[in-house]
């Protein structure tokens, strides 16, 4: 991958922008399988808030490096005190969510679409990671789980906001009630992986390479439409896709998606 710009946060999440737009958010805990401590969580939402400012974006491909996606929180946390000053989890830190909701949930809160690439393990808050993003590419032999419940806790990640619309409800509660594991091929008809691949980081860059050739102005409006689609009564739904139509219709880059089509070229979409 031909990169404009190289950015690591630090030894935990690391990230490329490609000259095509598309950004490479990898999580490089490979020795402790991505699991989540507190300077995980920090970098992950460091890498975030990265991605929220970074001009010319317009994919993002999340994945995990070594034998895991992520591994889901580690266990030597359990035993962690919570610092002095550690705002209580229903403080809203970011926006609507706390900070280890944000984890999950800033992923649907980027402008751009964002595609996870799983393989190895994805349990308890990694799994609600993945489910942050807008579509899941999972190997098949992936070990999945929603965890919390084995340790005696609910999902708190976002999960229970995330999972709306992906998965039906009483097999959702038989997930969540038993945490059994289940299989990466079994995730697809659960509703919590939306193609099973056995490379799943590759299947993920071209569905992103795919995004980034079309019209990055109706993307973000589309992305926009999609996260209001579940919580809007219609008529709000109506016109919000009539607002949105209007602000792309005849704009530069619509224009251009006109004429790329009609010329049978690559188009040249103006950036944000």
């Amino acid at each position: 991958m031909s990169t404009a710009a190289i950015m690591t946060t630090n030894d935990r999440v690391a990230i490329e922008l490609g000259d095509d737009g598309v950004a490479e958010v990898r999580f490089t805990r490979a020795d402790k399988m991505n699991a989540l401590d507190p300077e995980m969580f920090t970098s992950i939402i460091d890498a975030g808030s990265t991605l929220q400012r970074m001009k010319g974006l317009r994919a993002v491909v999340l994945s995990g490096e070594g034998r895991a996606f992520c591994a889901g929180l580690d266990t030597a946390s359990f035993t962690r005190q919570p610092a002095p000053d550690e705002p209580p989890l229903t403080e809203r830190t970011y926006g609507n969510a706390n900070k280890f909701q944000q984890v999950s949930m800033q992923w649907r809160k980027l402008p751009v679409p964002v595609i996870a690439a799983v393989h190895g393990v994805c349990f308890g808050g990694g799994l609600a990671i993945a489910s942050g993003a807008d579509i899941r590419i999972v190997h098949p032999a992936t070990r999945m789980s929603i965890m919390e419940l084995k340790w005696g806790l609910v999902p708190d990640m976002g999960g229970y906001a995330l999972w709306r619309g992906l998965v039906r409800d009483d097999v959702l509660r038989e997930l969540i009630y038993t945490n059994r594991e289940f299989s990466g091929a079994e995730a697809q008809g659960l509703g919590l992986a939306t193609h099973v691949d056995e490379n799943p980081l590759e299947r993920a860059r071209a569905i992103a390479r795919e995004i980034a050739g079309r019209n990055p102005q109706a993307i973000r409006a589309a992305k926009r439409l999609q996260a209001g689609m579940i919580e809007r009564e219609t008529d709000a739904i109506l016109l919000e896709e009539s607002i949105e139509q209007h602000a792309i219709m005849r704009s530069p880059n619509q224009v251009e998606a006109v004429m790329a089509a009609m010329q049978a070229r690559k188009p040249n979409f103006q950036d944000f």
